[in-house]
């Protein structure tokens, strides 16, 4: 996997963050510093930490199916990028889901943010999984995740406190589309030309 592929597919996990630090963004009219970094930190650790879980996972299990491994990455990467594409459409979600009131408390506080980031993480984990069966140095593709999160996260909180709620859909979309192509490529990739 290339180097511009596992960025595009960190841009596509940190959609995820992005959207949910965009409603953080929303309980703030102008938010402080910490409050634009403590998402991205937060977010950026889990981001980068499943994905290796994942794979060390994948790893144990990948010689005993090496053959359909391509079929795991297209139906793991689709599934959670179609999930993404269905929830950025109103019927998709539940519009009380991760709106954030301003008489809700602190939605910086450490527990919340603990939940967030592993909610918004739980795909960076069977993508983790997917890089198993590929040539992915994990620790690298983590290094890019990580930071990619981090920026992504905390313009996220910006875009939110500025714009409002507009990009939130556009965001979970984007995101999920990205996924679902990578799972379509790598499909491609080992059924026509390997």
């Amino acid at each position: 996997m290339s180097a511009i592929e596992i960025i595009l597919i960190a841009v596509g996990l940190a959609m995820d963050a992005f959207a949910v630090s965009v409603t953080l963004g929303l309980s703030r009219e102008k938010p402080l510093l910490k409050e634009i970094i403590i998402p991205g930190v937060y977010f950026a650790v889990f981001q980068a930490a499943m994905p290796l879980a994942g794979y060390f996972l994948g790893v144990n299990f990948a010689g005993k199916i090496q053959n359909i491994d391509h079929w795991i990455a297209f139906v793991l990467l689709c599934a959670v990028g179609g999930k993404m594409i269905y929830d950025s459409f109103p019927n998709g979600q539940d519009q009380n889901t991760g709106k954030i009131k301003k008489d809700a408390g602190n939605p910086f506080a450490f527990s919340k943010m603990t939940v967030l980031a592993v909610a918004t993480s739980i795909d960076a984990f069977a993508v983790g999984i997917t890089f198993a069966f590929f040539d992915v140095n994990i620790f690298a593709a983590a290094a890019v995740i990580g930071p990619v999160t981090l920026a992504i996260s905390s313009v996220g909180v910006v875009v939110g406190g500025v714009f409002g709620k507009q990009f939130k859909s556009k965001a979970e979309f984007i995101g999920g589309a990205i996924l679902v192509l990578m799972g379509v490529k790598i499909l491609i990739e080992h059924l026509f030309f390997q």
